[in-house]
């Protein structure tokens, strides 16, 4: 075979390998189940050991069987319910209650309360850590995190972050990363110690919001709602890089599987990033959902994505009070959208 032969055969595959890579990138909505049911919503958590979906929903958590789409059960007495986490060595679920500044506890198997306990003003995200096997509890008002022993279901401990938390993230080996939407940094916790170890800023970011992370290579991937994702290195502490998103994201997640990772908009996009190495970070596909759905779940094991939105009529007009008024969601449009690869 002649060089340029060789040549020639190199970039087909090149080519071949490319295209094969993109495709397997690009995800669509496959399934669209109306739930209906009022008031906002917030985080959708997927139960890895009962492979349900935990989504909360102003008032209550409902709890849906992603493959059919039904309602198994709702979990009630939240006020504005915001995230859920799971405790599966005492088989108790724990779900945040921003307006009484609480977390509803509740038992895996029947879905019962169990009790509530008290965190902190706007109680909003909430994570299970493995190295501690404590449940925390990121409160953005009160600038704090609460800690949660689950056996107990007591607070056993509370973390000045300095700043406003969004979501956070554990690395599972004892180090926790929380965004500080105020500051637009990210902080470094030592859950063990309870105590801030470090921050790093995100500039060009603002107001970060949704994380995840690749915990094979120590990135954090933060939403920001000036529409980039910023991608930092979580072992040194410092911004690696940002790349374009769509507008109003408020969840990210990452596929380690697929090396994706995702940022749901609430423009009605989902923006899907493949990082081709730990310093190079590649926008792959921008793909539509629904207008709204700017929070999210991924299933590691399937690949799948879950969203969830509404329907919207016109907003009303503005007033002093309400410049920027939200159009109303339209009664019982509320719905799960599955995407899939």
């Amino acid at each position: 075979m002649s060089r340029w032969s060789r040549a020639v055969g190199s970039c087909l595959a090149l080519l071949v390998a490319s295209v094969t890579t993109l495709n397997a990138q690009t995800y669509h909505v496959v399934k669209t189940f109306t739930l209906g049911g009022d008031g906002g919503w917030d985080y959708v958590t997927l139960d890895t050991a009962g492979h349900r979906l935990f989504v909360a929903r102003q008032t209550r958590v409902m709890v849906i069987d992603p493959e059919t789409g039904k309602l198994l059960a709702e979990i009630p007495g939240l006020n504005r319910a915001h995230g859920v986490a799971f405790s599966y060595a005492t088989g108790k679920g724990f779900a945040t209650s921003g307006g009484d500044s609480s977390v509803v506890i509740f038992d895996l198997k029947n879905l019962q309360v169990l009790g509530r306990t008290t965190a902190a003003v706007d109680a909003d995200a909430i994570l299970f850590d493995p190295a501690t096997k404590r449940i925390f509890t990121f409160n953005g008002d009160a600038g704090s995190a609460s800690v949660i022993d689950p056996a107990s279901g007591q607070r056993i401990g509370s973390i000045d972050l300095g700043g406003k938390p969004e979501f956070a993230v554990s690395t599972g080996d004892g180090k926790l990363f929380v965004n500080l939407e105020d500051s637009s940094m990210v902080a470094e916790i030592d859950p063990a110690a309870m105590k801030v170890t470090r921050r790093w800023s995100l500039a060009p970011c603002q107001s970060p919001s949704g994380l995840a992370i690749d915990r094979v290579h120590n990135r954090l991937f933060s939403g920001c709602r000036n529409q980039v994702m910023a991608i930092s290195d979580a072992a040194a502490g410092k911004l690696v890089t940002t790349v374009p998103i769509g507008q109003g994201v408020d969840a990210c997640r990452f596929d380690a599987g697929r090396q994706l990772a995702f940022a749901s908009n609430g423009d009605g996009t989902l923006t899907v990033i493949h990082e081709d190495s730990p310093e190079k970070f590649t926008v792959v596909s921008k793909v539509p959902t629904k207008s709204g759905a700017r929070t999210m779940e991924l299933d590691g094991k399937t690949h799948r994505v879950f969203t969830v939105s509404a329907d919207f009529g016109p907003p009303p007009a503005p007033t002093p009070d309400r410049p920027r008024p939200r159009p109303p969601v339209l009664p019982g449009t509320f719905a799960l959208l599955e995407l899939d690869p």
